[in-house]
């Protein structure tokens, strides 16, 4: 089962929808989906089952985030080609990738997982210390993938022009 497809398909994502999500508008506001959906789920120490309230709008907020911003000016912008690569990496059954790189998204979700443990924990337990240490080990991770998918755009843009035409 690829991980990384069943979250596209989840997050309806299309050709428009994928240029509206390069703009860096949204690659960097999307950093806080994460933090909202933690804080609504923490928010049922205070709001009993009402924080299910704040938890639909966290949730709709992270689907809503790629469509929520126009199509870049340019694309010739960190966040843009982090957006290409990752569109270039959900496409390698299509288009095949370099190995490394397709080793590295694996590794770095792999470690994004290993965080889910402390933040879920924390979250359970309602211990600040470890939800922030897994919040920071599952973010980290994710930052360094959104890099290694602009170099891996980087390399295919050189070798696909349907991929080198994203950039403008």
């Amino acid at each position: 089962m690829d991980l990384f497809k069943l979250a596209e398909r989840g997050m309806a994502m299309d050709d428009a929808t994928w240029m509206r999500h390069a703009n860096p508008w949204s690659v960097w506001t999307r950093f806080t989906c994460l933090p909202l959906i933690l804080l609504a789920i923490w928010s049922r120490v205070w709001l009993g089952w009402w924080a299910l309230i704040p938890l639909a709008l966290a949730l709709f907020w992270t689907w809503i985030n790629p469509r929520a911003f126009q199509p870049p000016e340019t694309t010739d912008t960190w966040a843009s080609k982090g957006t290409f690569g990752e569109r270039v990496f959900l496409n390698r059954k299509t288009v095949p990738i370099p190995e490394h790189h397709r080793v590295w998204a694996v590794i770095l979700g792999g470690l994004s997982a290993v965080g889910l443990v402390p933040m879920v924990w924390g979250l359970w337990t309602l211990d600040v210390t470890m939800t922030l240490l897994g919040v920071v080990l599952v973010i980290l991770p994710k930052v360094w993938f959104v890099d290694r998918m602009v170099w891996l755009y980087q390399d295919m843009a050189d070798q696909h022009p349907d991929y080198a035409a994203w950039l403008r």
